[in-house]
C-alpha cells in the first residue's frame, strides 16, 4: 500500500521510526515532512500535505503525527475527502476503517510509544472498509453529504 506520512516537530521522532518500519513490511512510503524536530512546525501544514496526497491519489492512506494527535486530526478533517481519526487503541484503528472508511490515522507522538504505534499502524493498514454492508455504506454516505453543506 502507498502511505503518505508527515509529522510536526513533536511527532518527528515517531515518524522517523515508522518510515523504515512500514517499508520493511512492503509499503511504499511518501515522507511529506518535517525534516527535523529542532525547528518548530505547525500541525495544520502537515495535515494539509497528507490530506492532499490522499485525496489526489498519490497515496491510498495517510498517517499524521503531532504531539497529542488531536490538532492534526482536527485540521485533517477540515479537508473534503479526508476521514481522519486519532487512535490510541487497536480496536479504533481497525474499526475506523472497517465501519467509517477512515483514510488517515492520527497519532500522538508524545502519547503513544513505538511498539503501540507499530501495532496501531498494522491495525489501520490491515483493515478494509466493509463496503458490502449497507449500514456502513449508508452512514458513510451521510458523512459525505455533510461535506456538501
Amino acid at each position: 500500500m502507498k502511505i503518505a506520512i508527515a509529522a510536526d516537530h513533536a511527532g518527528f521522532e515517531l515518524k522517523q521510526h515508522l518510515i523504515p518500519y512500514l517499508r520493511d513490511r512492503g509499503h511504499q512510503v511518501v515522507d511529506l515532512g518535517v525534516e527535523s524536530a529542532e525547528k518548530r512546525s505547525d500541525y495544520p501544514d502537515v495535515a494539509r500535505v497528507v490530506g492532499e496526497a490522499v485525496t489526489d491519489g498519490r497515496a491510498e492512506r495517510g498517517i499524521l503525527i503531532c504531539g497529542s494527535g488531536v490538532g492534526a486530526c482536527i485540521a485533517a478533517n477540515k479537508m473534503t475527502g479526508v476521514y481522519a481519526a486519532i487512535c490510541h487503541d487497536t480496536y479504533s484503528a481497525a474499526q475506523g476503517v472497517e465501519h467509517d472508511n477512515m483514510n488517515v490515522l492520527c497519532l500522538g507522538g508524545r502519547i503513544v510509544g513505538i511498539l503501540l504505534a507499530e501495532t496501531l499502524v498494522n491495525a489501520f493498514l490491515g483493515a478494509e472498509f466493509q463496503s458490502g454492508t449497507d449500514r456502513y455504506v449508508k452512514r458513510f454516505e451521510k458523512v459525505q453529504a455533510m461535506e456538501q453543506t
